[in-house]
């Protein structure tokens, strides 16, 4: 099985492109980076420089795929990485080449919560292109995974709270999430790849429990035996970034005025009961992960 994993150097596509290497199969993986290919080669996976907007660059990476993992986003991008253009544009014409290349799976990352009527634009975008999926044909497995650790736990919270003492919250922080590792993810990216997981299904993934920013931030304080300093970016102010960054930079208009959403405007709790019962994956609690985080700072601090 030769498999292609878009968005490889990302932190669910190298997950994925791990797993897959320690099974023993053959993966090609594409970056937009020439650093990051030296990365992927490292890793003992074929690498290919191009990007879903250039129509070349997904025909080569396609070609001589039996399968394919869709793990690339464009949430924060802007110019010619707007959302627009990757999440929506970039997607289809992905999904355009692998029917025509005769794929045998295609596996695409969407977003616990996609919906036609999201207020949220990019998780419309998401639900739009499982539909192209799903109309084109190809056999598919959609995985939408809740907000990922790695990033809406760590780098937009805890992180600062290690290396600086304090972190900056966008919004109340009192809106009830869940979080979900990416190597768990990946663990159902990878069965799904490898026949283990039937095609044409779609499943909400998600970690065990829920819990506010304020709640993470606290943990992470707790875990590292420091003050949970936290500063909170106001409903208001974010909403006036976002109308003055939204000709500059729409990602970063996107994310400040998703911020500034009453907590009600739309659901992020997830229920991993029947998941777990259903899929033998052991899922990474935030406790666990986060002792992770802490363990790693204290041992760069020493170094």
């Amino acid at each position: 099985m030769h498999t292609l994993v878009v968005g490889a150097t990302g932190v669910l596509g190298r997950e994925t492109v791990r797993r897959l290497r320690a099974e023993g199969y053959r993966v090609r993986g594409m970056t937009r980076s020439s650093a990051a290919a030296r990365e992927l080669e490292e890793m003992g996976v074929e690498p290919v420089v191009g990007d879903l907007i250039d129509r070349e660059s997904r025909v080569r990476a396609c070609t001589g795929m039996e399968r394919i993992f869709a793990a690339a986003h464009g949430l924060l991008g802007r110019g010619i990485h707007r959302s627009e253009a990757v999440d929506d544009a970039g997607h289809r014409a992905l999904i355009d080449v692998a029917r025509e290349m005769g794929m045998a799976r295609f596996v695409y990352t969407s977003a616990l919560g996609a919906a036609p009527d999201h207020p949220v634009d990019f998780l419309r975008t998401k639900w739009a292109i499982e539909q192209y999926l799903i109309a084109s044909g190809l056999p598919y497995v959609i995985l939408r995974p809740s907000a990922l650790m790695e990033w809406h736990a760590h780098t937009f919270n805890g992180k600062a709270l290690l290396e600086k003492g304090r972190t900056v919250l966008l919004g109340t922080g009192t809106k009830r999430r869940n979080f979900v590792a990416a190597r768990d993810v990946a663990a159902f990216a990878t069965n799904a790849l490898t026949d283990r997981i039937p095609v044409n299904r779609i499943i909400a993934i998600g970690g065990p429990g829920n819990f506010t920013n304020d709640e993470v931030a606290k943990l992470y304080a707790q875990t590292a035996g420091i003050d949970a300093r936290i500063v909170h970016l106001p409903p208001t102010l974010l909403s006036a970034i976002g109308r003055v960054a939204r000709p500059f930079h729409p990602g970063v208009s996107r994310i400040m005025r998703m911020s500034a959403l009453p907590d009600n405007a739309f659901a992020e709790i997830f229920d991993s009961t029947v998941l777990v019962r259903e899929y033998p994956i052991r899922l990474t609690p935030l406790d666990a992960f986060i002792r992770e985080r802490v363990a790693e700072r204290r041992a760069t601090a020493s170094q």
